[in-house]
C-alpha cells in the first residue's frame, strides 16, 4: 500500500510568531511523510501574511495563502482544504493543526497509522497536553438535552445520575472511538470531506468540530482518539478565551446553530430549557450557601434572550412563500 499523502493546514490569526513555531514542529513531524503544509492567514490585517510569507519563502514544503476574510475557524481551514497541496497533488489525509499547537516528531505519523489500521475511522485526534505536560481534556460525547441540564446544574447527585450523558469524557488511556474531539490536532480522511463536506462555515468559533464529527458519524464514519500522538498546546491564544469577561455572542450563536441543524428546532428549544433549568438549580444551591453562581456574567440572561430570539425568527413568515 502506498504511503498516504498528508496535507497539513495551520490557520493563523494575528499570531505569526506562534504560527511559525507550529509550522517548524509540523515540518519535523512530516519528515519522511509525503505531502506538505499550507498556512492560511485568516485576514489578520496586522502584517501577519507578509511576515509569514517572508519567513517561509525558502520552505519547499510550505506555502502561505490569504483567506480573504475572517470567517472563523471552519472557514479558514476550508480555505486551506480547497487550496490543496502545492503542485496539485491530491492528499489522502488532511491534518488540521492549531497555530498554538506543536506536534511531537511522531505525532502526525501516529494519526495516519491509526487511520490506516481502522478503515471506517474517518477522523483521528491527538492527546493534547500543556507545555507543563498536563493533559488537556479534549475527548467528548455529543451534547444532548440531558447533558445540557447536567452541565447547567453542576450538582453531584445529578452528575452521577447522568454520568453516561455528560459531554466531557475522561481522557482514555488507550486508542479508542469517541464521539468528537477538540480540533487543535485533528486528521480527516479526504473521503470523509468528499462525502459529508468540510466545516460548516455558519459557525464562527466553537461547535464546528462537534458538528463535523456528528455528520461523519451519521454517514458511517467513526472518530478515534490516539494517545500515541502527542501535541503540546498553549490554548486560547487567538480567541482570548482565558481572559473572557463574559461569553461572547458567537458562542451562543454556534451552540444554537449546532442544536437546530443537528436535531431540529424543537430539540434546540428543549436543550435551552434544560440548560436554564440546570443553571437555576445551580444558582439556588449557591444562594442557599451564600455563594455567587459560577456562571460567567449574564450567561443565563443571554441564553434566554438567544432562545427567545430564535423562536421569534422561526415563527416569522417566510416572504418567499407568499403568492
Amino acid at each position: 500500500m502506498a504511503a498516504p499523502v498528508i496535507h497539513t493546514i495551520v490557520l493563523n490569526w494575528r499570531t505569526p510568531d506562534m504560527t511559525l513555531r507550529a509550522v517548524e514542529a509540523a515540518l519535523a513531524a512530516m519528515e519522511g511523510l509525503a505531502g506538505g503544509i499550507t498556512v492560511v492567514d485568516n485576514d489578520s490585517r496586522d502584517g501577519s501574511f507578509e511576515r509569514l510569507s517572508a519567513a517561509l519563502a525558502g520552505q519547499d514544503r510550505v506555502r502561505v495563502i490569504q483567506s480573504g476574510r475572517n470567517g472563523g475557524f471552519g472557514a479558514g481551514n476550508n480555505a486551506g482544504i480547497r487550496a490543496g497541496l502545492p503542485g496539485g497533488a491530491v492528499p489522502d489525509l488532511v491534518y488540521i493543526l492549531n497555530s498554538d499547537a506543536f506536534p511531537a516528531p511522531d505525532a502526525i505519523r501516529a494519526l495516519a497509522e491509526d487511520l490506516a489500521a481502522h478503515p471506517r475511522a474517518g477522523l483521528a485526534g491527538s492527546l493534547i497536553h500543556g507545555e507543563d505536560g498536563a493533559t488537556h481534556l479534549t475527548t467528548f460525547r455529543f451534547p444532548s438535552i440531558a447533558s445540557e441540564f447536567e452541565e447547567g446544574a453542576r450538582f453531584g447527585p445529578v452528575s452521577r445520575l447522568l454520568a453516561a450523558r455528560r459531554v466531557p469524557l475522561d481522557t482514555p488511556g488507550r486508542a479508542c472511538e469517541v464521539d468528537w474531539l477538540a480540533g487543535a490536532s485533528l486528521m480527516i480522511r479526504r473521503a470523509v470531506l468528499e462525502e459529508v463536506g468540510g466545516f460548516d462555515e455558519t459557525f464562527f468559533l466553537y461547535f464546528e468540530e462537534t458538528e463535523l464529527c456528528l455528520r461523519a458519524r451519521r454517514a458511517g464514519w467513526t472518530t478515534r482518539f490516539v494517545p500515541g500522538s502527542r501535541v503540546a498546546h498553549i490554548g486560547s491564544v487567538s480567541t482570548g478565551m482565558k481572559d473572557w469577561a463574559r461569553v461572547p455572542e458567537y458562542w451562543f450563536d454556534s451552540r444554537r446553530h449546532y442544536f437546530r441543524k443537528s436535531h431540529g428546532a424543537a430539540f434546540a428549544a428543549a436543550a435551552d430549557v434544560a440548560r436554564v433549568a440546570g443553571g437555576l438549580v445551580h444558582r439556588a444551591r449557591n444562594l442557599a450557601r451564600g455563594r455567587r453562581a459560577d456562571d460567567p456574567p449574564h450567561f443565563l440572561r443571554t441564553l434566554v434572550r438567544h432562545s427567545r430570539d430564535s423562536a421569534r425568527r422561526a415563527r416569522r413568515p417566510d416572504p418567499s412563500a407568499r403568492a
